[in-house]
């Protein structure tokens, strides 16, 4: 999935809090958005490199059957070996021993890709056997690109333009709270989505306001309540401006006003798994 610009989100700030303070939550709030862009891009690139590997094996695999074959035909006939110079099969060898090294490398990629796939797999399972008891209308979990998403419905969590959440949200999120503990080297954000309808009150100014505070509701809950390391989550909000239906019908809204935690993806574990496998190779 391709990100638009993700807005982290900033604690309400009181009208006491002093200029100093403000640009410094700004700048940590930039530096979060970097971070996450810096995260997107480096997924991206990544799922971009697989499949050109995966074409790049198949490719290689064709040139292997190939040379194979003319390999065999020169020891059929090897009452001829003469008229192959010393240097066409040094020439031969070479792209061979190349070859071999190539399929290594691709073997390497895809032994990662699965490996990775498989603690996805594991993640999903675990979801979605503590979630067996809520109604699949309320949450949806789903994989795209190696990510997994949660999407929980607003009125699980939420009242209607309220940003607390309600008892029984708390009980779906304790679920989520425990898988989370269980798996400690995941990390995750939380996206507010609403619809467009209009929101302004003496606390909320517009749906922007209403998506992030949704988002770290859920968050302090999270924290507060199921004791979820801070430092692995992230509240965002998305406003509107991502929706899944059409606005235009009382349902499509009601499916656009949503809470999405989307379980962020460690590219450094995944190039380390690479890494591995080559130095295991090599040994």
């Amino acid at each position: 999935m391709k990100y638009n610009y993700i807005l982290l989100v900033l604690i309400l700030l009181s009208s006491c809090v002093s200029q100093k303070k403000y640009a410094e939550l700004e700048a940590t709030n930039q530096k979060n958005l970097n971070l996450l862009n810096s995260a997107t891009v480096k997924l991206n690139s990544c799922l971009d490199e697989k499949a050109t590997a995966e074409a790049n094996f198949k490719a290689l695999e064709e040139q292997v059957a190939f040379l194979k074959a003319n390999n065999q035909d020169l020891i059929n006939n090897m009452g001829n070996l003469t008229t192959l110079s010393q240097k066409g099969a040094e020439n031969l060898e070479k792209s061979l021993e190349s070859l071999k090294e190539k399929d290594l490398v691709i073997r390497t990629m895809q032994d990662a890709v699965t490996r990775r796939d498989s603690v996805t797999l594991a993640l999903v399972t675990s979801l979605k056997g503590a979630f067996i008891d809520v109604s699949d209308n309320d949450i949806e979990i789903n994989v795209e690109k190696g990510v997994v998403f949660i999407s929980i419905s607003d009125k699980l969590l939420f009242n209607s333009g309220s940003y607390y959440v309600s008892d029984r949200a708390k009980e779906v999120l304790g679920k989520v709270a425990q898988v989370v503990l269980d798996k400690p080297e995941i990390e995750f954000m939380v996206e507010g989505h609403t619809d467009n309808v209009p929101i302004q009150n003496d606390v909320l100014q517009d749906n922007w306001d209403l998506s992030v505070k949704r988002a770290t509701s859920v968050v302090r809950v999270l924290q507060n309540d199921f004791n979820v390391p801070p430092e692995r989550m992230t509240a965002a909000g998305r406003s509107y401006y991502i929706p899944v239906a059409d606005n235009e019908t009382a349902e499509g809204q009601a499916k656009n006003r949503r809470t999405r935690i989307v379980v962020l993806p460690k590219l450094d574990q995944f190039y380390d798994l690479i890494e591995q496998g080559m130095q295991a190779a090599v040994n």
